[in-house]
């Protein structure tokens, strides 16, 4: 996990959620998670499938009925997502990120902060946001 000794500056802070992001798009979820103090990574992939694939598909994609479980089968999905705006709190600790599928901004956005552990400061999160 990334850790600073003193509250870190938000562009280390944004730097670190951007690696992290990278590699959930390439599929390497363990490394993602080491990066942050992280949430259950499975409601997070879940809530970013229902806020981009499952929200973009047309009558004929909903009519075939994707097994429930086919987010988890096929991370494919994962690599047609990207970084949009940061929007920090005022307090400097807590940040949103809005998220994009295929160049428009879906419903789902992370949610992050920078919280205290011990003598240092960590990435905590990704909390889902509708």
């Amino acid at each position: 996990m990334r850790t600073w000794t003193e509250h870190p500056a938000k562009a280390d802070v944004e730097a670190v959620v951007r690696r992290y992001f990278s590699l959930l798009r390439a599929g390497r979820i363990p490394e993602a998670e080491q990066l942050i103090d992280h949430s259950p990574v499975r409601h997070v992939l879940k809530s970013l499938w229902t806020g981009s694939v499952e929200a973009s598909a047309d009558g004929n994609e909903a009519s075939r009925s994707p097994a429930a479980d086919e987010w988890e089968q096929d991370l494919s999905w994962l690599g047609e997502l990207n970084l949009a705006d940061f929007h920090w709190g005022d307090t400097g600790s807590h940040f949103y990120v809005e998220i994009t599928y295929r160049a428009q901004i879906i419903e789902v956005a992370l949610s992050f902060w920078v919280k205290p552990v011990d003598a240092s400061w960590v990435i905590a999160g990704p909390g889902t946001l509708w």
